[in-house]
């Protein structure tokens, strides 16, 4: 009995917690979400508005191929990094982490200084006798924001699940005669499945919520956070946003279940 009142007094401040900050505003957010016009109908909006569903087209496919990408760079970089000792190391690992110290307004003005108006590949191109080149206001421009922040959490990952590897499975490969290529499909990605989808979907989880990056960043494209800062601060559309919001978060809510399903499945089969 003591027990048990025990463990309850212990959870007891986490539940108060879970109730007050997340179940309670979760809930009111269903409520305001199906309290406009077109009440539970909302929710579908996403697929039957045009805006909304452009809005869902756009950020998806772009956080998914921000997350393989980040995943696939930070790969190479995180096994190097950690096989690899030479001077100068911990400062590298530093300053690839680096970026993880700015909010998405600062990654996004970074890119706006790159490929912007004023930014330095235009500032090139133009010297080069081209057309001036500014993309940072584009899909292409957010991508490169979302790999800005997306490629250091992962090479941080990475880099401790290549601490895990055996170097013996890699031994024996090579002694049966399995190529470089055939020791890294074979051997290293699988070894480093569970990791690698781990990162995929918090790189996707990220991008689809990312908030400040896109805001700086779209102005002539719609992202799903955006249109549902448009909606309640523009718009008033308080139920239209908060029908999104579910929307977004149900959906990247799924695919980081996927990922931890499909991770439990990896590290079996490692």
């Amino acid at each position: 009995m003591r027990a048990s009142r025990l463990l309850f007094l212990t959870a007891l401040p986490a539940l108060v917690i879970f109730i007050a900050f997340w179940l309670l505003p979760v809930s009111r957010l269903v409520l305001v979400g199906a309290s406009g016009k077109e009440g539970l109908a909302a929710y579908l909006s996403v697929v039957t508005n045009d805006i909304y569903r452009a809005s869902l087209v756009n950020t998806v496919p772009l956080s998914a191929a921000a997350a393989l990408v980040s995943v696939g760079v930070a790969a190479v970089v995180g096994v190097y990094l950690q096989r690899r000792e030479f001077r100068g190391k911990r400062v590298v690992v530093s300053l690839l982490t680096f970026p993880l110290a700015f909010p998405g307004v600062v990654v996004g003005f970074l890119v706006i200084l790159l490929a912007g108006r004023q930014g330095l590949i235009g500032q090139v191109s133009e010297q080069l006798g081209m057309e001036k080149v500014v993309f940072a206001y584009s899909l292409a421009g957010l991508f490169l924001g979302y790999l800005y922040f997306s490629i250091p959490r992962c090479v941080l990952t990475l880099m401790a699940a290549a601490e895990k590897l055996d170097p013996a499975l890699e031994e024996a490969a090579r002694s049966l005669g399995a190529s470089p290529w055939r020791v890294v499909i074979d051997v290293i990605v699988p070894a480093l499945g569970p990791a690698l989808v781990a990162s995929a979907a918090i790189c996707f989880a990220t991008g689809m919520g990312a908030f400040g990056t896109a805001f700086t960043l779209a102005s002539k494209i719609n992202v799903l956070p955006i249109t549902i800062y448009s909606e309640f601060t523009n718009y008033a559309n308080f139920a239209a946003a908060a029908s999104l919001s579910l929307v977004l978060g149900v959906l990247t809510w799924l695919i980081l279940m996927a990922a931890r399903s499909l991770s439990g499945q990896g590290s079996a089969a490692a």
